[in-house]
């Protein structure tokens, strides 16, 4: 298993025989926020300098699926099967509606703008999680252009548009996933002083509490995330996608040649993980599923 860093026995369990990490397209600038879109067989993922929202499937191969995407980051289906994107040049969260028109759902807290929407999560409730580190900002690491006081995680209302911070207790929040019941929510602390992925109680009330440290990016820091149907934590970090059991064990790294950025489940069973690292996007075949929102 030359593509694999094998930690525990329960790890090979969840490859398929013979499988190898796979090579789907190359060429990009930066990629980030895969998302299988499950009517079309094809996933959508962002080029983040290019400001563009690439498209592949393996009936068309590559292609560009949105010019001019104001720098898209994250991305994700609600419950409509709408994309929902974080963007870092309108320093907004937009929703991309069934006639094709772009709706701006947040880009601002307390009058003041967002710092750059990175990554997202929709829960059970319709409600938007994202996080606001300050990655995309204009000249960054300058921060002269930074008008939130705190990078936080927050919670938004698309019908509503209410909006709360969820948590400003992450450093420097990134990537994020639910566990399958939703009781829990990861946030990767994408910083090089802290590399922890936490872990966080959701209450009744979808108020977060009881923060936690999860794990630990080995090599570089924790980036997107993704569960399958056991509760395994599929992490992104510089070297590998790191696989780590509901109690914070890892047992193993899927080994990728880029830095790895983001991940997500798709293809017809959902049982492939794709992967974004940079300039290209991989592919390997498991033994397991992703998990689908109920």
């Amino acid at each position: 298993m030359t593509d694999f860093d094998v930690r525990d026995a329960s790890f090979e369990g969840i490859i398929k025989p013979g499988a190898s990490v796979e090579r789907l397209a190359g060429g990009m600038t930066f990629t980030e926020g895969p998302v299988w879109i499950e009517a079309d067989q094809a996933l959508l993922f962002s080029d983040i300098p290019a400001s563009r929202i690439m498209r592949w499937s393996r009936a068309d191969g590559l292609s560009v699926w949105r010019q001019a995407s104001k720098q898209a980051n994250g991305n994700y289906l609600d419950h409509d099967a709408r994309l929902v994107t974080c963007e870092h040049e309108s320093r907004a969260v937009t929703r991309t509606e069934t006639d094709g028109s772009i709706t701006v759902l947040a880009d601002r807290w307390d009058g003041k703008r967002l710092n750059s929407p990175n990554d997202l999560v929709v829960d059970r409730t319709g409600a938007i999680w994202f996080t606001d580190p300050p990655y995309g900002l204009p000249g960054f690491p300058d921060l002269s252009a930074q008008e939130q006081a705190a990078y936080s995680v927050y919670r938004l209302d698309p019908e509503t548009g209410e909006m709360v911070i969820a948590t400003d207790a992450v450093f420097h929040p990134n990537g994020l996933c639910f566990t399958r019941d939703e009781r829990h929510l990861y946030i990767g602390n994408s910083s090089e002083d802290y590399r922890q992925i936490m872990r966080f109680v959701v209450n009744a009330d979808r108020s977060l509490s009881a923060g936690e440290v999860f794990a630990q990016i080995e090599v570089g820091v924790p980036d997107g995330m993704r569960i399958d149907v056991e509760d395994r934590l599929f992490c992104t970090g510089k070297d590998a996608i790191y696989v780590y059991r509901p109690d914070g064990m890892l047992i193993g790294k899927i080994l990728i040649p880029e830095m790895a950025t983001n991940c997500c489940f798709g293809g017809p069973d959902r049982s492939t993980l794709f992967v974004t690292a940079v300039t290209s996007l991989y592919a390997i075949d498991l033994n397991t599923r992703g998990h689908q929102r109920p």
